[in-house]
């Protein structure tokens, strides 16, 4: 069965929500944690999403990759310059 998108979405938000105290960003095999049925590459979609809907942000340190809520942690003060 495909995974929906919405509750898909709706369900990284929560977690990332319920871990925001402790955690800002987190990586990707977090996510495909959350979706045991699915493949990455759906979950990478869904995470690509809510980038582009700017509910969650998109971090690279070049070498490690992680998702962030926009507007949470240590990157927030930053975002927005140009």
């Amino acid at each position: 069965m495909a995974l929906d998108p919405e509750a898909g979405k709706a369900e990284i938000l929560k977690f990332c929500e319920e871990k925001s105290a402790s955690k800002t960003k987190f990586y990707f095999n977090d996510f495909t944690k959350l979706f045991p049925d699915e493949k990455s590459r759906a979950v990478k979609k869904l995470l690509t999403e809510l980038v582009q809907e700017e509910k969650m942000v998109f971090w690279s340190s070049g070498s490690t990759t992680m998702y962030g809520l926009a507007g949470v942690g240590k990157q927030a003060h930053s975002e927005g310059e140009d």
